[in-house]
C-alpha cells in the first residue's frame, strides 16, 4: 500500500520540479512511511511513497518497461501478479524484483489501456508513456484506493489524496456545495464531485487519459448485477461450495505479504467468514493461524465483542480486544476529519482509526476485512425496507401490510420503523415510481436531510438545487430499467454507500491515517463476477438476507455466526461531544456563534437549539445525531482545509525523498 502523486505539464505549461513532487508525497507519509521517490521524466513527474509489504527491499516505485519509456506508479496490490509474472515471463520479459507492480509495465506495453482488465486487485494507477507523450491514471473496479485530480495553471496533478494537491502554489481550497449535498444524501460524495470546487474524484472502474488531444475520463469496467439463467438452474449446494472455494481462494491470495497479515472480526457473518477461511489456509499451509483485532465498547448497545471472542475461540486466532472509549472517540475526531477530507455523517471511521493504531502498534501492517458482503449479497435491511415498501405501494392497504418493518432493526433500542404508526408513516411517506433508482434510498436521504434546516439560507438553497433523485438517476447505466429491483437497489448502494462511504470514509481513510493496508476478498473479480450473476432468491428471500453466503459457510463457522442478524457497525455519537452536560471545549470553540458566523454554512441560532438539546440529553434521533457529527466534522473540515488554523497538521518533513531525473526525448525509440 502506498500514496502516488505527479504533475503532466500540459502543452506549454511549466514542467514539474522536483521541490513541487516533494511537497505533495509528503502529505502523503502516512500512506507510505517507508521511503519515497519522485521521479522527473520531462513533462511529467511521478511521486511515490511506500508502505513496504511484499519484497521489502525491493519494492521502490516506479517500475518501468527496459528502455524506460513507460513509468508506473501504483497504490494497492495486484493479486494475481504470480500469474502475470509466469505470462510475461514466458514471452521473455525479466523481472528483477517480488514486487507486484513491476508487472505493470510490461502488462500496459502488451496490452494497452486493455491492460486494467488483466488486473485482480485494489489499485489507483499512474502510467507515463513516454513514447505517446500520454499520462493514463485508472482506478479499481469497486473504487477501493483513492484517486484525485485537478487542472492548475495548465498542468494536470494528481495524488491519493486531496491535501497533497492543495500543497501546489496557487491552488486554495474552496467548499463545493454539490459535494455537501452528496454527503446529506448519501454518506459521502459522488464521483468526480469532491468536497472541494475544482478538484475532482476519479470514479471506481474509471480511468483518465490525457495526452495531445486532451484529458478525457471514461469507464472501464462497471458492475451489472444482473442474475445469470445458467446459475439459477444449478443446485443450491453445489453453487454454495463454489462460492466457498471462490472466497477461500481469494483469501489466499490477499494473505500473500512479506508482513504480517491479520484479520478484522466485527462479530458478523461477512468477517467471520474471511477470518475462519484464512485460519483454514494457514493450517494447510502448515504456517500459524493469523491474529485476530476487533473493536470493544463500553455502551452495549454498540459492543459486539462477546461474539468476536467466541468466534477468535471457535476458529483459534490469537484476538486483539482494541477498547474504544467515548473520549477516544472525541480525541480522534478531528484527526479522523483532516484524513477523511470530508465531513463525517457519524462517528464510527474513528474508532476504525483506533483500531488500526493497535494494529500497527502491535507489528502489523495489513488486515483482511469482510467489507462489501453486504453489497454482494443483499445483507442490508436498506433492501429489506425496499421490499416492504414495494410491496406495500402495490397493495391497497399499506399501513397493514407495513407491520413487517417493525420486524427489522432487533439490534437498535429505538428502531425508526419500530414506533407504531408514526414509524411506519414516516418509511411509507413516498411510495410514487417504485422502480426508480432512489426508491430504496429515499428514507435514508431523506433522514440525513433533515440536517439542511440548520444551514445558512444560502447554503440550504445552494443544496437544495441539488436533488438526489435524479444524481442517482444520472448514474445508472444502460440497461439498468430491465434488472429486477433488488440488482437496481444493489447497484446503487455500491455506486454511492460503499464507493462514496465505506470504502472511504470508513474503509481506506482510517486504516491509512495508521499505515494499515485493508484487504477486502469479498471484492476480489472472481467472487464480484460470481456473486453479480447469482439468482436473487440467493441473496434475499422474503426478509431472510445472503441466502447463499450462509449456506457456504455452514460447514466453516459455528451456527450461531452462521443464522446470526445482520447488524450494522456502529458507535457512540452524540455523547461522544459533551461532558457533564457540557459541550466539550473544542466543540464549543467550534460551536460558538462567532465561529459559525466566520464559517458562513450553519445557522448560529439553530446550531444553539441543538447543542443545548444535546446537553440536557434530549437530542436522541437519528437525523439530530447526525446533524450534530454533520456541522461539527464540516467546521472542523473548514478550519484544517479553509481557514488554514488546522488543529492537526501531520509531521510529514522527516520522510526521506530520493530525488532522480530520467533523460527524456520526444523522439524515444
Amino acid at each position: 500500500m502506498c500514496g502516488i502523486a505527479g504533475l503532466y505539464a500540459l502543452a506549454d505549461a511549466d514542467r514539474p520540479t522536483a521541490a513541487e513532487l516533494t511537497a505533495m508525497i509528503r502529505q502523503l507519509h502516512h500512506r507510505g512511511p517507508d521511503g519515497a521517490t519522485v521521479t522527473l521524466a520531462g513533462p511529467a513527474g511521478l511521486a511515490h511513497a511506500r508502505l513496504s509489504l511484499l519484497d521489502l527491499a525491493g519494492g521502490e516505485q516506479p517500475f518501468a518497461t527496459p528502455d524506460g519509456a513507460i513509468q508506473v506508479v501504483c497504490n494497492g496490490e495486484i493479486f494475481n501478479h504470480a500469474a502475470l509474472r509466469h505470462e510475461l515471463a514466458a514471452s521473455g520479459v525479466t523481472f528483477h524484483t517480488r514486487c507486484d507492480i513491476e508487472v505493470l509495465p510490461h502488462l500496459y506495453a502488451r496490452h494497452g489501456d486493455r491492460f486494467l482488465d488483466r488486473l485482480d486487485g485494489q489499485f489507483a494507477i499512474a502510467v507515463w508513456d513516454a513514447r505517446r507523450r500520454r499520462l493514463l491514471l485508472a482506478r479499481d473496479r469497486f473504487g477501493i484506493r483513492p484517486l484525485f485530480y485537478t487542472r492548475h495553471r495548465g498542468r494536470l496533478a494528481f495524488a491519493s489524496e486531496i491535501k497533497a494537491l492543495l500543497t501546489l502554489p496557487g491552488l486554495r481550497a474552496r467548499l463545493d456545495p454539490v459535494g455537501l449535498s452528496d454527503v446529506l444524501s448519501t454518506w459521502g460524495t459522488l464521483s468526480p464531485t469532491t468536497m472541494f470546487e475544482g478538484i475532482s474524484a476519479l470514479g471506481a472502474g474509471e480511468r483518465l487519459i490525457a495526452d495531445a488531444q486532451g484529458t478525457r475520463v471514461e469507464p472501464w469496467w462497471s458492475w451489472r448485477p444482473a442474475a445469470d439463467p445458467t446459475l439459477a438452474s444449478l443446485d443450491d449446494g453445489a453453487l454454495a461450495d463454489q462460492l466457498r472455494a471462490l472466497l477461500e481462494a481469494a483469501v489466499e491470495r490477499q494473505m500473500v505479504a512479506d508482513a504480517p497479515v491479520a484479520v478484522a472480526i466485527s462479530g458478523g457473518i461477512d468477517s467471520a467468514a474471511v477470518a475462519a477461511l484464512a485460519c483454514r489456509v494457514a493450517r494447510r499451509q502448515g504456517r500459524e493461524t493469523p491474529s485476530s483485532f476487533g473493536l470493544v465498547f463500553d455502551d452495549a448497545e454498540f459492543d459486539e465483542s462477546s461474539w468476536q471472542q467466541a468466534l477468535a475461540a471457535e476458529i483459534g486466532t490469537d484476538h486483539h480486544a482494541v477498547r474504544c472509549s467515548i473520549d477516544d472517540i472525541a480525541d480522534g475526531f478531528a484527526r479522523m476529519v483532516w484524513h477523511a477530507e470530508t465531513p463525517l455523517i457519524r462517528t464510527a471511521p474513528v474508532p476504525m482509526a483506533h483500531l488500526a493504531t493497535a494494529m500497527r502498534k502491535a507489528g502489523f501492517r495489513a488486515i483482511l476485512t469482510g467489507e462489501a458482503a453486504d453489497e454482494l449479497f443483499a445483507g442490508y435491511d436498506l433492501f429489506k425496507e425496499a421490499r416492504i415498501r414495494r410491496f406495500a405501494a402495490a397493495n391497497a392497504d399499506p399501513h397493514g401490510r407495513a407491520r413487517l418493518l417493525d420486524r427489522l432493526y432487533p439490534y437498535l433500542g429505538r428502531a425508526p420503523a419500530a414506533a407504531g404508526r408514526l414509524g411506519r408513516l414516516t418509511f411509507l411517506a413516498d411510495l410514487s415510481r417504485p422502480r426508480a433508482a432512489d426508491f430504496a434510498h429515499r428514507t435514508r436521504i431523506a433522514a440525513t436531510r433533515r440536517t439542511l434546516a440548520t444551514l445558512t439560507p444560502e447554503w440550504r438553497a445552494a443544496i437544495q438545487a441539488q436533488v438526489p433523485r435524479d444524481r442517482l438517476a444520472d448514474r445508472v447505466p444502460d440497461g439498468f430499467e430491465s434488472w429486477s429491483d433488488l440488482a437496481r437497489d444493489q447497484f446503487v448502494e455500491a455506486d454511492t454507500l460503499l464507493s462514496a462511504h465505506l470504502l472511504c470514509s470508513q474503509g481506506d481513510r482510517p486504516a491509512m491515517s495508521a499505515s494499515i493496508e485493508t484487504r477486502l476478498p469479498f471484492l476480489d473479480h472472481a467472487v464480484i463476477d460470481f456473486a453479480s450473476r447469482l439468482p436473487d432468491r440467493l441473496k434475499l428471500r422474503g426478509l431472510s438476507d445472503k441466502r447463499l453466503l450462509r449456506m457456504a459457510m455452514q460447514d466453516v463457522l459455528p451456527a450461531m455466526m452462521v443464522s446470526r442478524p445482520k447488524q450494522p457497525y456502529r458507535a457512540p455519537e452524540a455523547r461522544c461531544f459533551f461532558t457533564d452536560g457540557q459541550p466539550r471545549p473544542w466543540v464549543a470553540d467550534l460551536l460558538s456563534k462567532d465561529t459559525l458566523f466566520d464559517a458562513g454554512i450553519f445557522d448560529p441560532a439553530v446550531v444553539e437549539r441543538l447543542t443545548a438539546k444535546f446537553a440536557a440529553g434530549r437530542g436522541s434521533d437519528f437525523a439530530e445525531s447526525t446533524a450534530l457529527v454533520v456541522i461539527l466534522s464540516t467546521q472542523v473540515l473548514v478550519r484544517q482545509f479553509i481557514t488554514g488554523s488546522t488543529p492537526v497538521r501531520p509531521e510529514s518533513a522527516s520522510l526521506p525523498v530520493r530525488v532522480r531525473e530520467l533523460a527524456f526525448s520526444p523522439e524515444m525509440p
